[in-house]
């Protein structure tokens, strides 16, 4: 593929504010088709809170040069020009400006220097056509191919789920290769770069949540959308925390061969269990066009397989289990590992029902 949507988007949009400023006939109308370029970062929070900065650094910038320009008209030029900036730069860390104050230092600098003899026109015309461009380029991300910070969150967390699936088939397929019959024979086996690379997708999905806050208003944090992203990210976090705690464990082999049996089929049932309902969750969770409301949980809620629950009541049996002390400690990091990832998926559904009510 040549060009991407968002690329095609981000052409034909600064293209559009191009022709508009050339045919307007007002001056400086270049700084339009810049203003896009600067503000569509590929999805609508994004773009927002750039073009939010950039607007307030333009204006924090024009204010401080003119008061600079005219109160400083005594001193050398470098050392006004210096105290100009550096008084937009203290502003700009105050009102919490990351890239505003930027923009503010260039219009500092090209005004006092370029534009002194114009200055009023031309502080107005570019804050107007900076505010215009902004405009053009978040209705573009509205209306042309809708670019919105949510649905990428939910894709991102899908491609997540699907990773941690192959693990727990992984983990599966290591201690009964013949229990899933979808096991890749030549499937990549779990290693520890695969686990750090779940760890990287995790903190990259976490990147993005910015651009979602953006999106959702002045109280984000209330926000459903931003609650039901924390849920997944404190799912995907235990999940994959479980799955690097088995993949150091190795199953136990020096235990008796038949309480080995029940064991490693239990603990593959359980794990093909939650690769079914990860499954479930991603169907849930996928964006579509036509969606317009907060996916809601599977239902019924998730019970582990038989087995499992027959081999937890055999090994709490205290009068029934007959196994040695010495055994119960070799196998008890697994179960406890494999418990925890069934209950971080259980826990999960229970707050995204409470978050998104049926």
């Amino acid at each position: 593929m040549l060009m991407s949507r968002a690329e095609l988007r981000l052409a034909v949009t600064a293209g559009l504010a191009n022709g508009f400023a050339s045919i307007s006939g007002l001056p400086y109308g270049m700084y339009m088709p810049l203003a896009v370029l600067a503000v569509c970062t590929g999805t609508y929070g994004g773009s927002l809170e750039l073009g939010r900065q950039r607007l307030l650094g333009s204006a924090l910038g024009s204010v401080v040069l003119l008061i600079g320009y005219h109160g400083l008209q005594g001193l050398p030029f470098p050392l006004a020009i210096a105290i100009t900036l550096a008084v937009l730069r203290g502003l700009g860390s105050w009102l919490g400006l990351q890239v505003g104050y930027k923009v503010g230092g260039i219009i500092v600098v090209m005004g006092w220097v370029v534009h002194e003899q114009q200055l009023g026109s031309w502080l107005a015309l570019r804050l107007f056509w900076t505010a215009l461009g902004i405009l053009i380029a978040l209705l573009s991300l509205q209306l042309f191919w809708p670019s919105r910070a949510l649905a990428t969150a939910l894709s991102g967390y899908c491609q997540l789920l699907c990773q941690l699936q192959q693990s727990l088939r992984a983990l599966a397929h290591q201690l009964q290769p013949g229990l899933d019959a979808d096991q890749d024979p030549s499937a990549e086996p779990l290693t520890p770069a695969r686990i750090r690379g779940l760890r990287l997708q995790l903190l990259t999905l976490r990147r993005q949540r910015p651009s979602l806050a953006g999106e959702l208003g002045s109280n984000p944090q209330r926000h459903p959308a931003y609650r039901l992203m924390l849920n997944l990210d404190d799912v995907a976090s235990r999940l994959i925390t479980c799955i690097g705690g088995m993949q150091r464990h190795c199953p136990p082999t020096a235990l008796d061969a038949a309480l080995v049996e029940r064991l490693h089929q239990a603990e593959a049932e359980l794990l093909l269990q939650l690769v079914a309902r990860l499954e479930l969750w991603r169907q849930h969770l996928e964006p579509g066009p036509r969606r317009r409301r907060l996916p809601r949980p599977p239902q019924p809620p998730l019970q582990a397989p038989l087995t499992w629950q027959e081999l937890t009541q055999e090994l709490n049996d205290s009068g029934a289990n007959t196994a040695s002390l010495e055994r119960l400690e070799r196998i008890a990091a697994r179960l406890v590992l494999c418990r925890q990832a069934l209950q971080a998926i259980s826990d999960g559904e229970h707050q995204w029902a409470a978050i998104v009510p049926g």
